[in-house]
Order: C-alpha cells, then structure tokens, then sequence
C-alpha cells in the first residue's frame, strides 16, 4: 500500500474499526465472544461494503491487517515454554493436531467438501480456531465461495470454543484429573486461546497456566500448518490469482508469506529476551484489534443469505473434527495419567 492511497482507505477501513469497537464494548459488558460479535455486525452492516467508496478499506482490513494480526500473535510465545511441555505433552499436542487435519479430509470429503475447505476448517480446530481459519485461508486460492466459507468457519468455531470452555471444565473435574493432565486437556482441545484461559483458570492456578502453553505450542504449530498449506496449494493459488489479475502478470506467490516470517520473528525475539513485557502487552494488544477489524470487515463483504447458502456440511464437519479432537486427546491423557 502507498501512503497516497490511505484517504481511500479511511471511510471502509474505519467502518470495519467502529464494528470492531462495538463487537469488543459489547463482549467486556455482557461476556461472550468478541469475534464472533464482530462478524455478526460485519455481516448485519453487509450493505455499507456495496458502497464503492468503502470498498478499498473493507479489502485492506480483510487482507493486510488480518495478516499482520496473525504475524503478531508470536509476541507472547518463546521457546523455553514450549521446552516446558517435556515431550509426552508435546507429542500428544502435535499428533492430535495431525489426526484432526487427516479426519478433518476424510471427513470433508464425504460430506462433499473440497480439499481446501476440509484444510481450512481442519486447521481451525487443530490450532487456534477463528485465528489458524483467518491465518489459512489467506494462503489458500481463492474463488467466490472462499470468504463465506471461511465466515462459516469462524462462526462454527467459535461458538463450539465457548461451549467448550463450560463444558470442559466439568469433564476435568469428573475425571478427577491432576492438573497437569487437565491443563494438557484444556489447552490441546478448546480452539481459542481466550477461552483456554478462561476454562484452566475456573479450576485452579497450575492447570490455567499449563493450559495456557499448551495453548501456546499449538499456535507455534501454525506457521507449519499453514507452509505446508501454501506449499500443497501453491499452483492452485498461482492460477487463482492469474484469473484474479483481469489480464495482468500475476504477482509472485511466496511459499511462507510475510506474516508467518513476522511469526517466527516475533518468537525468536521474544525468546532472546528482545521483547519486554510492556512491548508484549502492546503487540498482543494490536494483533487482537487486528483480528477483530479484519473479521468484522469480512463480514461486511457477506450476507446472512450467502452464510445460509452453503448449507449445513460444513457446521457438520467443524463438530466432527472438534469431537475427534476431545476424545483423541481424551485417551491420550488416561493413557499418561
């Protein structure tokens, strides 16, 4: 973006900001989730983005301030947590985020699902929900089912998050698990790192902060998930945008984009030390306004018309995969108990 086209951007992207506003006013008054407010009034407010003049803001913060949300989502992250895990969690954490990608496309495919769409809501429910569904779908290609697919997406997985947060806990208790088992359980299972928090800290201390890094190795697990993606997707993504360039040279397609190298920077830096904890905060801060701008601008380029259209496969295959993940990681937690 050249600094002489931020006057266009002003009145889309500052729409998307007053939505985002509102989503979070609403989320700190009355509890629930800020994402899923945000494209609910993205998606009520769907008519405004029609308006030419909206248009280049509404794009900007579905794309660029999406990707540079993501990008920063490594600020709170370092390598001695992960190391922290030890390897029976960290292995548990990595299989079951395999097994869910590898359900997700058996799955996907009998319920009539492409090969990008079962990766796309796959990678939801292994990583970090609405931020891993936002983090994918900008590398896969692209088509006029994309952004819906993915709204779709965000709101299945998150509601299934939140009713995890309340239901999880209760399971944990039953089973009477040590908190370093109901931490592992809490943090590979629930989708969004906001809601892991919320359900490890109802039950006591330790298993909130053991959740929470395991939250944490399965949001390092992104930038894996999402170059092999682009790596998978890279000639379906290369002739997506040949016939996006209404007759232009296509730009170049990266194999890891720019927010995932901002991921790792963020990581490394955090690691060294480099990254105080008022930076942290900061940066934390900025990748969720980041999101929740760009979710709530994605909303605005859809209708509830359009959600309704895609049926009911894809909300299907979302509740199978979280299902699959519980009680794979279920197991393994009796197993190590």
């Amino acid at each position: 973006m050249r600094f002489a086209d931020a006057p266009r951007l002003l009145p889309g992207l500052a729409a998307a900001a007053a939505l985002a506003a509102a989503a979070t006013a609403v989320s700190n008054l009355h509890g629930g989730p800020q994402m899923l407010y945000a494209l609910l009034f993205g998606v009520a407010l769907h008519s405004l983005a029609r308006r030419s003049r909206m248009q280049p803001g509404v794009t900007f913060a579905s794309s660029t301030l999406l990707r540079l949300g993501v990008g920063l989502l490594g600020a709170h992250i370092t390598a001695t947590q992960i190391a922290a895990l030890g390897w029976p969690s960290a292995l548990v954490v990595v299989l079951a985020v395999l097994s869910t990608l590898a359900f997700a496309q058996w799955a996907g495919a009998r319920l009539g699902m492409s090969r990008a769409q079962s990766v796309l809501a796959g990678g939801s429910v292994a990583i970090c929900g609405a931020s891993a569904a936002l983090a994918i779908a900008a590398v896969l290609p692209r088509n006029k089912d994309s952004e819906r697919f993915t709204l779709i997406v965000v709101v299945a997985v998150t509601l299934l998050s939140t009713v995890a947060m309340v239901l999880y806990p209760v399971l944990v208790r039953l089973l009477g698990l040590p908190p370093a088992l109901a931490g592992l359980f809490l943090g590979a299972t629930i989708h969004d790192v906001a809601q892991v928090v919320g359900a490890g800290y109802t039950i006591d201390t330790q298993t909130g902060d053991t959740a929470t890094i395991v939250k944490l190795f399965r949001v390092t697990l992104l930038t894996v998930v999402v170059a092999g993606t682009a790596w998978l997707f890279r000639a379906e993504r290369a002739a997506s945008a040949a016939n996006h360039a209404s007759g232009q040279a296509p730009e170049r397609q990266a194999l890891l984009p720019w927010f995932l190298w901002l991921f790792i920077a963020m990581v490394v830096l955090n690691s060294l030390g480099g990254l105080p904890t008022s930076v942290q905060e900061t940066l934390g801060w900025t990748s969720r306004a980041c999101l929740v701008v760009a979710i709530a601008a994605l909303g605005m380029k859809t209708s509830f018309a359009q959600l309704a259209r895609m049926g009911w496969q894809p909300v299907a295959l979302i509740v199978a995969e979280t299902v699959w993940l519980a009680v794979f990681v279920l197991v393994a937690v009796l197993v190590l108990r």
